[in-house]
């Protein structure tokens, strides 16, 4: 022991290896250029959460009852009277939605305590309903009379939504690895233009349907692409900063649509004011940028060198090309050579067999979680416009929350705290009564706080655990299992008819088990955006013991 500090050995191999995030920061780093494309990503997350939750209000029913047409002998009768010998009473006192009396029973106008007519005494409703109209002017419910017998019809209007987002989410992932993030942005941006106006003028419920389910579809490219985008223009650094930011307009949309379906009653118009800033985001296609990472993955450098000097000008950098190129083909002649990129691709080596299959499992707890609490925005004592509005206002404190708790604890056990915390919320109001509306109000919307945190936090994790040869490819695989719990958190709502709580069960469970498995997932915060696939079936730890001996 001579006293003397012990030295730090170091590989031959130290030197760092030479990474996009290199390049970017040649061209500037995070500078004005990434800030603009953010601000042009951010139109596409205004208009998700608008056509995502649309669902809640277009597809509203609203309090209705069997359609009465009274005889001469009663036109002297109020409307309070006729209600009472022709419409049967529930338990709770409530008039019946579904049943009426085969013959008006007028002994109830002396004594309405008295007991009613047995049950072989009532039918359906065999001439229409009436609807009370001071909420909605028109929904689909009310449209084509999707209620009663028919109501999972207009449920099923939501799952048809879904199947098609779920369906757009596998080919468009597929097509934007193909073809270019910024292409089919501009596609999915025309034809959810398209097929969102179309449903708007819809005159019958399968027109209705199909124009949904294509516009689904469209908008699952948007969706996708514009993580995609976010992630891959900026460095490691400000991956947690990016998605926050775009999505604080998420939060902004679902906001503003309880804002517009306050203002506009009729579904018809509602429809087509959520599509009309389709248009502002074709024209602001031509001031997007393409994925320089993804230019570059697909061997079109003069392309991802053109794009690299453009972001050096605006971010007011010297752009030198000799340099740039130089450090491309560096980068290049270390990079293993792919094919085109596939689906399977996501199964093929072992590393990636494990992420993808608990990805699957994370993201289907988180989005029917999510919707399920989404959805359920009755019962609470408050008017359904302000529910989702303060549902959408404790979005924002919640991605300030999550973008410190992601810095701070890292993605994995944040991930994991805000499933738990929704599950706890989802669990805590299945057993607060009824009659505490406010403390069920209170909870349900720290709930969807914490859903809304792990929605943020499962997308930002998601695009930064795959490579980006198949980066597309992995967030529509994960995005088309997501979309499948949410198709059917719809139709689990529908199961409160077979036990109230039943489906608030299912949603707890489901989040609870995301919880515990994002917990297998690798830790991905301050590690560089894997390239290839060699990239994440090598050790990711060793990675990033190397960035922090870096950046010390």
């Amino acid at each position: 022991m001579d006293g003397r500090s012990p030295a730090v050995c170091l590989t031959p191999s130290s030197p760092k290896k030479l990474s996009f995030d290199d390049l970017l920061l040649e061209a500037g780093g995070f500078g004005r250029f990434q800030v603009l494309t953010l601000m042009i990503l951010c139109i596409p997350r205004l208009i998700l959460p608008q056509n995502f939750l649309l669902h809640i209000f277009i597809s509203s029913v609203p309090s209705h009852h069997c359609a009465i047409f009274p005889n001469e002998l009663m036109g002297n009768l109020t409307k309070e009277d006729l209600l009472l010998v022709y419409i049967p009473r529930e338990v709770d006192g409530a008039y019946s939605s579904c049943k009426m009396y085969s013959q008006p029973q007028l002994h109830l106008l002396h004594n309405n305590s008295e007991v009613t007519a047995n049950k072989s005494s009532l039918k359906s409703c065999d001439q229409g309903w009436e609807y009370d109209h001071s909420t909605f002017i028109s929904t689909t419910a009310t449209q084509w009379d999707l209620i009663c017998e028919r109501k999972w019809l207009n449920s099923a209007l939501a799952t048809f939504f879904f199947i098609g987002v779920t369906m757009g989410a596998i080919c468009i992932g597929y097509l934007s690895d193909r073809y270019g993030r910024r292409t089919m942005l501009l596609i999915c941006y025309i034809l959810s233009f398209v097929f969102g106006s179309l449903s708007a003028v819809s005159i019958s419920y399968t027109m209705l349907a199909v124009c949904r389910t294509l516009c689904g579809m469209s908008l699952a490219g948007l969706s996708i692409t514009t993580v995609a985008l976010s992630v891959e223009w900026v460095d490691m650094r400000h991956r947690t900063f990016a998605e926050i930011i775009t999505g604080m307009f998420w939060s902004v949309g679902s906001v503003s649509l309880a804002l517009m379906a306050y203002l506009l009653r009729d579904w018809h118009w509602l429809l087509g004011a959520v599509t009309a800033p389709c248009l502002l985001g074709i024209i602001s296609i031509w001031w997007l940028p393409e994925s320089a990472r993804w230019l570059l993955a697909n061997g079109k450098v003069e392309k991802a060198e053109a794009e690299l000097a453009r972001c050096a000008v605006v971010n007011g950098q010297i752009y030198e090309k000799s340099s740039m190129n130089k450090r491309i083909q560096t980068l290049l002649e270390h990079r293993p050579p792919s094919g085109s990129p596939s689906y399977i691709d996501l199964f093929r080596t072992p590393a990636l067999r494990k992420l993808s299959l608990c990805l699957a499992l994370i993201w289907f707890g988180v989005a029917s979680s999510y919707y399920g609490i989404s959805l359920n925005i009755t019962g609470f004592g408050l008017s359904m416009y302000l529910t989702h509005c303060l549902y959408g206002l404790i979005e924002f404190p919640a991605k300030l929350g999550i973008y410190v708790l992601m810095n701070w604890l890292g993605r994995r056990w944040t991930q994991v705290l805000v499933l738990m915390g929704t599950a706890v919320c989802i669990g805590a109001n299945m057993i607060i009564p009824m009659a505490f509306g406010s403390l069920r109000s209170a909870v349900a919307i720290i709930g969807k706080g914490f859903s809304e945190a792990s929605f943020t936090s499962i997308i930002l994790y998601t695009a930064e655990i795959y490579p980006t040869i198949i980066r597309q490819n992995g967030i529509g695989y994960a995005s088309f299992v997501g979309r499948l719990g949410v198709s059917v958190a719809p139709m689990i709502m529908l199961l409160e008819d077979v036990w109230l709580i039943l489906p608030q069960t299912l949603f707890c469970c489901l989040a609870v088990t995301g919880g515990l498995v994002a917990n297998l997932l690798p830790e991905t915060q301050n590690v560089q955006l894997p390239e290839t696939i060699s990239d994440v079936e090598s050790k990711r730890s060793q990675l990033h013991d190397e960035i922090q001996m870096t950046e010390k």
